[in-house]
């Protein structure tokens, strides 16, 4: 036999299940990841002790001014981010809320990660030191360029990468540096024939990057609406899509002559 409840009663009976499933909903681990801005790195200069570029066949000359690569750190692919985690990301300037696909595409484990994210540092280095040499007209057979940077993996160095082994090499071909003596950062990942591609974190990159001293971020061409997202004061974007503009925009800079892209 059922007996009638009165209203506050079936209010409070009914409200129950909701509270269950939100209580439910805030402390289930969510498919997602939770960036942050991360460490960059001087690509002219040391990391951990040793160059990050080492040139054999060919004499190098002291630069000033850095060239940083920039990164983002994230949650583990098997961190568990709730949705009360997700709604504090949502409303910070200094996080993103980032599909944890889009961050670990390649595995389900953190070594099978590991694994791809060391293989694509290698093929960027690659492409990078061949981008560079293509650029400065010098055949591989006769130089020999090292790249380390420890503790990073992915592909989106690979443009400071080429531009630090440029400015170790020429410079702006006249005695002066490509930076200029000022502090450039960027992202973007590189080709063998010097192609810029579009990288992700772009937004949490341009913070690190100030945050680090620098005035000017280079940044993929199709990735500008997102860099100007949350765009740290003081902080100069030029877009680019080859190696060969990134260059020209930089002496561009340096010498005060002749046009420099923006967003």
């Amino acid at each position: 036999m059922l007996s009638r409840l009165s209203r506050p009663k079936a209010v409070a009976v009914c409200a129950l299940p909701v509270v269950a499933l939100f209580a439910t909903a805030v402390f289930v681990p969510l498919p997602f990841s939770l960036a942050q801005p991360g460490l960059t790195a001087n690509v002219l200069g040391e990391n951990k002790g040793t160059p990050v570029i080492t040139v054999s066949g060919a004499s190098t000359r002291r630069t000033t001014g850095q060239l940083r690569m920039t990164t983002i750190e994230a949650t583990g692919p098997d961190a568990d981010v709730s949705l009360g985690d997700v709604i504090d990301g949502w409303f910070r300037t200094d996080r993103a809320v980032m599909p944890r696909d889009a961050v670990y595409p390649s595995g389900d484990t953190v070594k099978e990660i590991e694994r791809h994210n060391a293989e694509q540092m290698q093929q960027s280095q690659d492409a990078a030191s061949r981008a560079a040499l293509r650029y400065l007209h010098i055949s591989e057979k006769d130089v020999k360029v090292t790249l380390k940077l420890a503790d990073v993996g992915g592909p989106s160095a690979g443009l400071l990468f080429s531009l630090g082994i440029i400015d170790k090499l020429e410079g702006d071909g006249g005695g002066g540096d490509l930076t200029g003596g000022r502090t450039v950062a960027g992202t973007g990942t590189i080709d063998a024939v010097g192609n810029v591609g579009a990288v992700g974190g772009v937004a949490l990159k341009t913070q690190a990057a100030r945050r680090d001293g620098a005035t000017v971020f280079l940044v993929p061409k199709d990735e500008c609406a997102d860099a100007h997202a949350d765009l740290p004061k003081g902080l100069r974007l030029v877009p680019v899509t080859t190696l060969d503009g990134a260059v020209d925009a930089l002496m561009a800079l340096e010498k005060g002559k002749g046009p420099v892209p923006s967003c």
